[in-house]
Order: C-alpha cells, then structure tokens, then sequence
C-alpha cells in the first residue's frame, strides 16, 4: 500500500546537548508513521536521524533511507530502514530524497543539516519543485540564522517573497499539519479541512 504521503527530514546525526531535541525527533517520526506516511532521509542510525527513523518505524510508518558509501564503511548505515539506497556521492543522495518527497523539514542539526535545508529552498525559489520547505525553530535554536536571514532582506541581498517560502514553527505537530495542508498531502484519518 502507498504512504498516504513522504516527508524528507533533515536533521543532526549527534543528539545535541538539549533532551528536547531527541524527544521532538521521535514525535515527528511517531506523527509521520500514525498518520500512514513516509519518512525520507539521510540513511543514518546515529543522532536525531536515528530517532526520527526508529520512531517512524515503531509507528508504523515506511522509511526510505538514502546513504553514500563512504557513510556505510563508518557503520553509520539504518540497517532497519523499509528502503535503504545506497549512493556513490552526496549530490545523488540529495537528488533521490527531494524526489522521493512531497515536503521538507528541517530540525536542528548542525552544517550538514543547513546545507541541505538551503539546497532545497534555493530549488524552490528557482522553481525547481513547489514543495513546501519547513524549519523547526524548538526552543529557539534557529533564532540567530532567522536574524541573520532577515538581515539579508535589509540589506538588499534576498527579498520578503524569498523568506515567505519557508513555513517556521516552532512546535512539531503544528509545522507538520501545515505542510502536510499546503503541499495537499493527506495523511489517513485527517482531512485538510480539519488541520
């Protein structure tokens, strides 16, 4: 049976110093899997990867995993993933999530994590796809890259319509049920006239 949608997530492989961190990643898989959906990500076991992923899994939900070799060698590889692709760079590892997603969101992490989460949004302002892009700022953690983001906006280097792409939250279950609204995806049992 097909997911009733697929949500790629980015977020750290480390845990992070903060419990809440750990304990939002396995909310956001434990919602993705009870609403009959998909996760996509990075392929990893470790940090919040591994959480967002092992959550999914418990609930029920499909988990894809896209991994480069050079990551498997370390072990760093979900073994229990529903799909688990293995790639040859990072740039097809990018590639294969963002096809396999009807929507994007970001949690905390660290370079990694940005650098995904700025691909996919100069896609969408590119048009390069029209999902929408979601950034979990819990607990303030993205606070100065928003300050910094709007400074840029000042400073004539992006525009509001640019800032306006990206969908931030900063509680879970609210971000997830408004992208899960404006990308149109369904999740069973809910009905987009009732987020």
């Amino acid at each position: 049976m097909s997911p009733a949608f697929s949500l790629c997530v980015y977020c750290g492989s480390r845990p992070g110093t903060d419990a809440a961190f750990g304990e939002t990643a396995r909310q956001v898989g434990q919602w993705i899997g009870a609403h009959g959906g998909q996760l996509v990500y990075g392929g990893g076991r470790n940090g919040l990867m591994g959480i967002v992923a092992d959550a999914t899994l418990a609930a029920g939900g499909r988990v894809v995993g896209v991994i480069p070799k050079a990551l498997v060698e370390k072990e760093w590889a979900h073994t229990g993933c529903t799909e688990l692709h293995i790639v040859d760079t990072m740039h097809e590892r990018k590639r294969i999530m963002a096809e396999h997603a009807d929507a994007f969101l970001s949690l905390p992490g660290g370079i990694g994590t940005l650098e995904e989460f700025f691909e996919v949004w100069t896609w969408r302002q590119l048009g390069y796809h029209a999902k929408p892009v979601g950034l979990l700022n819990l607990n303030g953690y993205y606070d100065h890259l928003l300050a910094f983001l709007h400074t840029s906006v000042q400073n004539g280097f992006m525009s509001d319509w640019q800032m306006e792409l990206v969908h931030v939250g900063a509680q879970p279950l609210a971000l997830l049920e408004q992208l899960v609204q404006v990308a149109g995806m369904a999740p069973e049992g809910v009905r987009l006239d009732q987020i």
